[in-house]
């Protein structure tokens, strides 16, 4: 008799995806950080070292929206926010907000077709449009900082 796999309900796979300090009040510590993003921990580092050398992002900063949400690094040029990065337990979220510019922009790049069709369909709001890209393993990586120099750029 084949063993049935017991499949996730929706609110255990929502919470899998939830910010790692949802309902922290304090700013997370360098050490907490590591320990969410376990094996992902090494991309976070090597994602902030190439977008703030590459770009010369001269800022960051710990930014929560309300202690239910948790907490994101939001990282700047000249007070301009350029990109969030979530932690989640063992992979992270990497938030843009870009405006009309810099989505007609993305359409006509060498993005990959499944963050253009992200973009594409994302609900347009005053301040933006917003681009998630979750990260678990290299590849996640690739249309981050082309990503990052559009939204620069325009």
């Amino acid at each position: 008799m084949a063993v049935k796999s017991k499949s996730k309900t929706k609110k255990e796979a929502a919470s899998l995806s939830l910010n790692a300090f949802a309902g922290q009040a304090e700013c997370p510590t360098a050490k907490a950080v590591d320990a969410a993003l376990g094996t992902s921990c090494v991309l976070w580092k090597q994602l902030v070292a190439e977008l703030k050398r590459d770009l010369k992002l001269d800022a960051e900063d710990w930014h929560s929206s309300g202690v239910k949400y948790g907490w994101a690094l939001r990282l700047q040029l000249k007070k301009r926010n350029i990109v969030y990065l979530s932690p989640r337990f063992g992979s992270f979220v990497v938030t843009f907000v870009i405006g009309d510019k810099a989505v007609a922009a993305a359409k006509k790049s060498d993005l990959p077709a499944h963050v253009i069709k992200r973009i594409s369909e994302a609900k347009r709001y005053p301040e933006g449009t917003p681009v998630r890209i979750e990260v678990s393993e290299p590849k996640d990586l690739e249309p981050i900082k082309p990503l990052a120099k559009i939204k620069l750029e325009n």
